[in-house]
């Protein structure tokens, strides 16, 4: 897949839908919604990024958002409950590498949310828009060791485990052991 492509598609970030959600572009009067889960270290404690402060800076990062949309060059989608229509978390991908045709995928969802299905119906949605839309050959994902649920989630979503890179980054100060998992094009057409 071609860079341009890319932007084309992410410029105007198409909106999608699972049985329970909903997929657009994060909004500006997403923020309370984002910063109820985003101000939690229980959240945040395996992602690297930290906590939000309080409500202004993630007006300010949706704001900041916004930009990134409009270059093309942001990849995240809202996840909306259709049944309580709020944000509920984040899913997309983090990284898309052209010159191999393939991604990582990311996620995060609200802790009241947690052990409902949420986050593996997102990352199936994505996955398929990966494969069907974008035409990539492989998406990876990546978690620290310790988060044992977002791997469980890679597994559900037919990624397979392909191993733990020790010590591969330094996250909230401390080296991490990093779990990969991934489903290639040809694995995602046969559990179709």
């Amino acid at each position: 897949m071609k860079q341009k492509s890319i932007q084309e598609i992410f410029t105007h970030l198409p909106t999608l839908e699972s049985e329970r959600l909903l997929f657009r572009p994060i909004l500006p009067e997403d923020a309370e919604d984002m910063y109820a889960y985003s101000c939690q270290e229980n959240v945040t404690a395996y992602l690297l990024w930290e906590a939000h402060p309080d409500l202004p800076y993630t007006a300010s990062y949706i704001q900041y958002l916004q930009e990134r949309y409009a270059l093309g060059d942001y990849y995240d989608w809202a996840i909306i409950s259709k049944k309580e229509k709020k944000m509920i978390g984040t899913v997309g991908f983090t990284n898309i590498d052209c010159a191999n045709n393939c991604a990582e995928i990311g996620y995060v969802i609200h802790p009241d949310y947690w052990g409902c299905g949420y986050a593996t119906e997102a990352a199936k949605e994505i996955l398929r828009f990966g494969f069907l839309t974008m035409g990539l050959s492989r998406i990876s994902g990546v978690c620290m060791k310790e988060n044992k649920a977002s791997l469980r989630v890679m597994i559900k979503c037919g990624m397979q485990y392909e191993g733990t890179m020790r010590s591969a980054i330094v996250a909230k100060g401390r080296r991490r052991d990093v779990c990969v998992a991934a489903i290639t094009r040809e694995d995602f057409e046969e559990n179709k």
